[in-house]
């Protein structure tokens, strides 16, 4: 009986054990039943959605966990922040990270995610978190559709009582689906004011002689923004009858540093304002000072070796009245150059844009608004028109065929990127150079749905050393875009060369640094770190060093004006006041950075130290005009071409542009 007895005891204590031990193995791998789900859709846009999930364990404390759900009208996750995630047709499975796998009884954890959806977007009533059936799940009902809408383009606007510095600017009604809120208007892609959206009208101050193109955009309570109203151009008049003349500029001096030549002067006095200098060179106007009031000094480059130059210095005001003769100076080049000789390779009547050297020395380019690529061979000038883009369209403003890049193996791969404005959208395509022409039938859309406007449609292509396309998207004048990073307006966008997403960018999709404007030049330097080049609105231009998912500022900030202490704010490595700078691509070539400005009309050239740059001078300014696009050239000079007529109507062939070569020393 005693035996009996032991036994039976050993046996109990054994299913004791064993039972104890399964309950202490079920409570390590998962609740017990009891957690609270809040789900809560926090933004929606056509074809995607942004979702926040909040759990609480209600049951025993867990070491992990999973949480999983299923979709019902066909949603994907695509980028989940504070865990991992698998997802099999309908069945979502999130995983704890790291750093939050722990929770005890009633602790909370929470996760974001992004995803895609068509039709309609329902949102899930059943989850489980370690396989244990959720109950007191919070899920609101689905959402409406969020406003995606862009109101339509403002008509017929028209321009009226104008004087010398203010102008009634007037136009039709935008419809909406909702109802405009605002009318923004422009000059030339700068924003002037911004009305509400049952105002037609607005009083603006504007520049005596100076000549601006005046256009509208409506914006509704979504923040979706209009096409661009067609442009009306006007100038106006002087506010007064200005016949004197500006007195001489004095003490000319110059001083030669190999070939190039730094010129010094005292300034002119005028009864209204000097606003503008010419420089002349042998006789010869060979630059342009411009402002209010202008510089007094400039710097000649590109001249030959021990020779010696004459010049003299005129002063204009802004009636045009121009002064006489500054005093001569006479100064002699010596050996050696920074910025040496430029020779004009080729012209055209259309605004070259995008520019690429192919392996056998030749240079591709597009044209802005005729929409076809020419190959010209820079020794001999020659041109061979290669094709139009399909599907290519302007926009009465910046818009069109833009940058372009060649495949870094073009020589046994010829394939030719191309970014362009579409009908509908800013796009970049990928198709072949056979025998010299574009072979169409070869045409892939890589990145579509771009957001395109009359202005700020970026267009930059760069292949980085790390064998990924780099792209500058503008934000199709919608500044609030550029914070938002599931959208692909005002960023700097990587992706694979079949236009797949690489598998280490920032996001989870093709952003890889967000908060721009309208950049519009990229390049890489000897560290293969990118450097790129951005418009501001009025007030100053910057250049920044990219880094991986960086926030660079814009709306809020422009340059160092605004709210740009914010955390997480990158600041520009330079900045330049927009009537010095409007500068559009860049170039590094041993480790100096050269910037070409369009309303500045200069080169400038910057040293690269360490995450700085410095030593930063003007070369050529007022010289070609209005410049917009460098490229280092094979023999370690440049490509630079020009941007001086019919830039910013979109109608073809009625430029009259250069391409230059500049040899650097």
């Amino acid at each position: 009986m005693t035996s009996v007895r032991r036994r039976t005891a050993v046996l109990l204590s054994a299913i004791l054990l064993a039972t104890a031990g399964a309950v202490a193995a079920v409570s390590a791998a998962q609740a017990a039943p009891g957690c609270r789900v809040t789900y809560t859709v926090s933004s929606q846009w056509t074809g995607g959605f942004g979702a926040n999930v909040s759990l609480t364990n209600l049951g025993d404390p867990v070491s992990s966990w999973q949480v999983g759900w299923s979709f019902g009208a066909g949603q994907r996750v695509t980028q989940l922040w504070n865990g991992t995630f698998t997802q099999s047709g309908a069945q979502v499975t999130v995983g704890n990270a790291p750093y939050n796998g722990t929770l005890a009884t009633g602790a909370s954890t929470a996760f974001g995610f992004n995803g895609s959806w068509s039709g309609s977007n329902p949102v899930p009533t059943v989850f489980t978190m370690n396989g244990v059936t959720c109950t007191g799940v919070v899920t609101p009902s689905s959402p409406p559709p969020a406003d995606t809408q862009p109101p339509t383009a403002p008509g017929s606007p028209r321009t009226s009582n104008l004087t010398c510095n203010s102008v009634t600017f007037a136009w039709n009604a935008s419809t909406d689906n909702v109802g405009v809120a605002f009318y923004d208007i422009y000059h030339d892609g700068q924003q002037m004011t911004s009305v509400s959206g049952s105002t037609l009208s607005a009083n603006l101050t504007v520049l005596p002689g100076a000549t601006w193109g005046l256009y509208v955009n409506a914006r509704d309570a979504a923040g979706n923004v209009s096409q661009a109203s067609s442009t009306v151009t006007i100038t106006p008049p002087q506010c007064q009858v200005d016949t004197t003349p500006p007195t001489a500029p004095a003490q000319l001096t110059g001083a030669a540093s190999g070939t190039t030549v730094t010129l010094q002067w005292t300034a002119a006095t005028d009864n209204v304002g000097v606003r503008a200098y010419v420089v002349y060179r042998n006789g010869t106007a060979v630059g342009t000072v411009s402002g209010n009031p202008p510089a007094t000094t400039f710097i000649d480059s590109g001249l030959a070796a021990n020779t010696t130059y004459q010049y003299h210095v005129i002063a204009r005001d802004a009636a045009g009245n121009t002064s006489p003769n500054s005093n001569t100076a006479n100064v002699t080049t010596t050996g050696g150059c920074t910025v040496c000789t430029v020779t004009q390779v080729a012209t055209d009547t259309d605004i070259p844009w995008g520019l690429a050297t192919l392996p056998d020395g030749s240079i591709l380019y597009s044209r802005r608004d005729a929409h076809d690529v020419i190959r010209l061979n820079p020794t001999i000038g020659a041109k061979t028109t290669l094709g139009t883009i399909p599907n290519a369209q302007s926009t009465d403003g910046e818009g069109g065929l833009l940058g372009i890049a060649v495949a870094p193996d073009f020589a046994s791969n010829p394939w030719l990127y191309v970014m362009h404005t579409s009908p509908t959208d800013n796009r970049i395509v990928r198709l072949r150079v056979v025998n010299d022409r574009l072979d169409t039938a070869s045409l892939a859309v890589l990145v579509s749905g771009i957001g395109r406007n009359k202005y700020h449609d970026g267009g930059r292509l760069r292949f980085g050393p790390d064998g990924k396309l780099y792209a500058a998207t503008g934000d199709a004048q919608n500044g609030n875009w550029a914070q938002d990073r599931t959208r692909l307006e005002g960023k700097i966008l990587r992706l694979n060369p079949d236009g797949s997403v690489p598998a280490d960018n920032p996001f989870g999709n093709l952003v890889w640094s967000y908060g721009h404007r309208n950049p519009q030049g990229l390049a890489f330097d000897a560290q293969g770190r990118l450097w790129e080049q951005e418009f501001g609105n009025s007030v100053m231009d910057e250049t920044n060093l990219i880094e991986r998912g960086g926030n660079y500022g814009w709306p809020a900030c422009e340059g160092t004006s605004g709210t740009c202490g914010t955390a997480g704010f990158i600041a520009p490595k330079r900045t330049y006041p927009t009537s010095e700078g409007s500068c559009s691509g860049i170039a590094i070539v041993r480790d100096a950075l050269y910037v070409a400005c369009l309303r500045g009309t200069r080169l400038y050239r910057g040293v690269i130290s360490g995450t700085s740059l410095t030593n930063v001078q003007s070369y050529f300014v007022g010289t070609y005009g209005r410049l917009r696009t460098v490229e280092p050239s094979p023999s370690g000079g440049l490509w630079l071409t020009t941007s001086n007529t019919g830039d910013k109507d979109s109608v073809p062939n009625n430029s009259n542009e250069r391409i230059l070569h500049v040899a650097l020393g």
